[in-house]
């Protein structure tokens, strides 16, 4: 008999020397509207979090900046004490304004108090991984990335981060960074129809770092597509969980974090993720984003 940990979709990565299941759980969708203020159903988001945890998943993504604090504190709410399997990322680099705008915070100073704030909303003395947000809403930008990442390291090296990544950042970026200090993954968007990753994709995982797709499903505007909708109709699968699978089977690298503000539907992102896709299926979702 499988127990949760084996049975979800993928299998693991190791993230530095952290195994995590490669399907994970993004927790952005757990705030209110736009991602500002408390939940509707402050109870059905705590049941989301403790079913992840019941599924076997030991990657959840958050950021003070959600909310903000909001799921940092619904995920501490609801998990801590944390099992010892579980690795909770953040990420700094960005803070909220009072019209939900998202304006950049990378200031030496900005980025350790961001820092602080996640270790005291999540209730933890070291934070397991944290991802330098680099660029802006409308995606990565050039720029250097070294006084931001040099920052984070010497916060690694006081001992309050475990492990570092990059966010919504270019190619050049990724390996600015990785001169610096270790990278363990890398965190930007992509899914079956926004590709432009798909050189780093394979870049990093040559190098055994992590890829994590950010909006896996489109985000806001969700994926649509008649090839898409073909392909899931004569699987008998919904569209979104092609999506999730092709992601899956794109590469051993790829770490899904899925978000929803509902436990049936995060069980069935888990099942769509788990649905095994021909060669023929893949060469045709592949047209989508060329």
């Amino acid at each position: 008999m499988n127990t949760p940990f084996e049975a979800l979709p993928g299998g693991t990565w190791m993230l530095g020397d952290v195994p995590v299941t490669r399907f994970g759980y993004g927790a952005m969708q757990l705030a209110g509207p736009w991602v500002m203020g408390p939940p509707a159903d402050r109870d059905g988001a705590l049941a989301v979090l403790r079913e992840a945890v019941g599924l076997g998943i030991t990657h959840i993504d958050t950021s003070d900046a959600y909310g903000p604090r909001i799921t940092n504190e619904l995920i501490r709410e609801a998990l801590h004490p944390y099992p010892q399997s579980l690795l909770i990322a953040t990420k700094v680099g960005a803070t909220r304004d009072a019209q939900g705008g998202w304006p950049t915070a990378r200031r030496p100073e900005d980025l350790r108090q961001q820092v602080q704030d996640n270790l005291r909303s999540l209730g933890v003395e070291r934070l397991g991984l944290v991802n330098m947000r680099m660029g802006d809403a409308q995606g990565p930008r050039p720029g250097s990335i070294t006084e931001a990442f040099e920052t984070l390291a010497g916060l690694q090296q006081e001992g309050l981060i475990r492990h570092l990544g990059v966010s919504n950042v270019t190619a050049e970026q990724v390996e600015e960074a990785r001169g610096i200090a270790p990278v363990v993954c890398v965190q930007n968007m992509y899914n079956l129809a926004h590709r432009h990753d798909d050189g780093l994709v394979d870049h990093l995982a040559a190098e055994n770092i992590a890829y994590v797709p950010f909006f896996p499903l489109g985000g806001f505007t969700p994926l649509q597509s008649e090839v898409l909708s073909r392909v899931a109709d004569r699987l008998g699968a919904t569209p979104m969980s092609v999506a999730l699978a092709w992601l899956m089977q794109r590469s051993p690298n790829i770490l899904l974090i899925p978000g929803t503000s509902s436990a049936a539907h995060l069980r069935e992102n888990v099942a769509g993720a788990g649905l095994s896709l021909s060669r023929d299926d893949v060469v045709e979702l592949d047209t989508i984003g060329h």
